[in-house]
């Protein structure tokens, strides 16, 4: 059985949908996030010793990071290869790179502007917030805000070519997207992006995302 230790408002959201694409039986271990600080609770590093989420246990087996986790599922899992293309096809080339996109491109750009946005907010102490807030308007501003919009141009033009990010089959690799996807429609909006918007509509229709959702909780990756 495939225990996964599911956070909330986190990436293993997309692993429970991965899960349900494979109709694979898993079990949910559930752990809320700090109040406070936002951070996964010290209880994950007793399952991975960086504490953080998502994690998978299959038996004796512990596989951590979005990617090496959809990996192992695949390649252990899909036998009838319905989330891979062709190996040594073009389309298997996209795949590859989305799905090491989403993580090494696109997530690091949308985590750094999460974070100076709240370089104004608290626990940041209420003296520093002001100039907290006036460096953060300067970085987003001056690098983070153009950087994110050049990647969102990207990813409208692929879509506007194939009906998914690796081409007109979904695969794996539109799972990984999700997550980025999902934090730009809720943080930055998708108003002039149609393609992405049409994107997302095709993934909430798809039956397993919705198993997934309930079973594992609505997205919420508003700041």
């Amino acid at each position: 059985m495939i225990d996964v230790h599911h956070l909330e408002n986190s990436r293993s959201q997309r692993v429970l949908w991965l899960l349900e694409e494979l109709g694979l039986e898993y079990r949910i271990v559930e752990y809320a996030r700090d109040p406070e600080t936002m951070l996964a609770p010290p209880a994950l590093k007793k399952v991975h010793p960086l504490g953080k989420s998502p994690v998978i246990t299959d038996g004796d087996v512990v596989v951590a990071e979005s990617g090496a986790i959809i990996d192992y599922l695949i390649e252990g899992y899909d036998t009838r290869c319905q989330l891979l293309p062709e190996p040594g096809s073009a389309e298997h080339r996209h795949y590859r790179y989305w799905l090491h996109y989403a993580e090494g491109s696109a997530m690091p750009l949308l985590v750094m502007k999460l974070v100076f946005s709240r370089l104004g907010k608290p626990p940041v102490p209420a003296l520093m917030r002001p100039l907290g807030n006036l460096f953060a308007t300067g970085v987003k501003r001056k690098f983070l805000e153009p950087q994110i919009r050049q990647h969102l141009d990207f990813w409208e033009a692929i879509l506007g070519k194939s009906t998914w990010f690796a081409g007109e089959r979904f695969t794996a690799a539109d799972i990984q997207m999700s997550f980025p996807l999902l934090a730009v429609e809720q943080r930055e909006g998708l108003e002039g992006r149609p393609h992405l918007k049409a994107c997302l509509e095709r993934m909430r229709e798809r039956p397993a995302y919705q198993r997934a959702v309930d079973k594992g909780g609505e997205f919420n990756l508003s700041e």
